[in-house]
């Protein structure tokens, strides 16, 4: 079953905003005229969708087939998790499925993932040879959603607080029909800033890019589409040889809070962040920072990490509501933009705001792997990259993974 060459889409239940697909038409079309001998994919069945952002008559087009049933799949791909009833044994799924730090919310999916004797292969975990780079990501688009969403909260937020900024005219990312027209609103609302300025009493507007991959790069260049100074953090000195920080995070202590948070009026977030090492900011630490009159007015976490990296982001936010309200005085949460505080967007489907690009940059990289996923059922005899991202196989963990029970019993 596993290497039959025939390869399901998912129907996206998470939520009522996912409309993104694994595969677009196009790419079930090259995939399918190739031929099974080329391509490794025999047919390609898609689970009917009335809001997936490819309708299914495309699919029919594509030479696919249409049918909620999926059980001659050997190959089974979505974007987030399925209903847990909709998980077939003995079969390979491969979504983001946000196991692999033993996160609470998603140990029944990983339960059942493990009884139905599933292959489970997670998207976030396909790196390149070096461990470095994600080969199958959407990183770029949740960079360019986030900070669209976050300079609109700010016009909001800023409004609330007394003053009009240029930022209010913007609309949320997934109002925009394309990111050309994201762009170009956010091009003229730099006009307007180069022309008229902004509030004194909010500048300088600083706003803080952490981390180095395709989120964080995205989100700084449309940010670069308002006049701007660039300050890189490699004019800083080098504080700590990097290798020696991930094999030693115990032996570090942070000074973000008191290096670069102070100054910031804004902090979009993108590292990548584990228990062990020392968290950006913790809740006492911004506590601290209000007290002594901290600008900070508004964070963007695109880590979705609970309690993590930024302490105080004990919750994820939804794209129709995709701020929270953290009153550091009273350390205390509130779902509006008044009062006294910081506004914070978790938003963990922040690509979805541009599904059809998004969808064509994704199967454009999930492509080049199809073939092997489809028609290889002995795990060993996979790429290493496929290897090093399947999770569970046969009904156990693989052995990079065992240490997820250890995680989760000490969570």
């Amino acid at each position: 079953m596993l290497d039959n060459g025939v390869v399901g889409i998912l129907a996206e239940t998470s939520n009522k905003w996912e409309r993104r697909a694994p595969l677009t038409p196009s790419h079930c079309s090259r995939l399918l005229l190739a031929g099974r001998q080329k391509s490794g994919v025999a047919r390609i069945l898609v689970q009917p969708s009335t809001k997936r952002i490819f309708n299914d008559a495309q699919y029919e087009e594509a030479g696919c087939e249409i049918t909620s049933d999926l059980s001659e799949c050997g190959l089974i791909l979505g974007i987030k998790k399925p209903k847990l009833e909709m998980i077939l044994p003995d079969r390979a799924y491969a979504f983001f499925s946000h196991t692999h730090k033993a996160q609470p919310e998603n140990m029944a999916l990983l339960d059942k993932i493990l009884a139905q004797r599933v292959s489970l292969f997670d998207y976030e975990l396909v790196e390149g040879n070096q461990g470095k780079r994600r080969l199958i990501a959407f990183g770029k688009f949740a960079g360019r959603a986030a900070i669209i969403d976050l300079l609109k909260g700010l016009g909001q937020r800023y409004l609330n607080l007394g003053y009009s900024t240029p930022f209010l005219t913007l609309g949320a990312a997934y109002m925009y029909p394309s990111l050309a027209a994201a762009k170009a609103a956010i091009i003229s609302v730099g006009e307007e800033i180069a022309t008229e300025g902004l509030p004194s009493g909010i500048c300088p507007l600083v706003f803080v890019f952490t981390g180095s991959g395709h989120a964080s790069i995205a989100a700084q260049e449309l940010f670069k589409l308002l006049p701007h100074t660039f300050v890189d953090p490699s004019r800083l000195p080098e504080l700590f040889e990097k290798n020696d920080y991930y094999e030693h995070p115990e032996q570090y202590n942070p000074i973000f809070h008191e290096k670069i948070a102070p100054y910031a009026s804004a902090i979009i977030n993108c590292i990548y962040w584990e228990k062990q090492f020392p968290r950006l900011l913790s809740t006492q630490q911004l506590r601290d920072l209000a007290q002594k009159g901290c600008p900070l007015v508004g964070i963007s976490d695109l880590t979705c990490d609970m309690e993590g990296s930024i302490e105080i982001l004990n919750q994820t936010t939804t794209i129709d509501s995709p701020f929270f309200r953290y009153d550091p005085k009273n350390d205390s949460y509130h779902h509006d933009m008044e009062g006294d505080g910081i506004i914070c967007s978790v938003v963990d489907n922040l690509p979805t705001e541009f599904p059809k690009e998004a969808s064509q940059h994704f199967g454009g990289l999930l492509s080049q792997f199809i073939g092997s996923l489809a028609s290889v059922a002995d795990i060993a005899k996979l790429p290493g990259n496929l290897r090093r991202a399947c999770i569970a196989h046969g009904g156990a963990l693989t052995s990079l993974y065992e240490y997820i029970p250890t995680m989760r019993n000490s969570g």
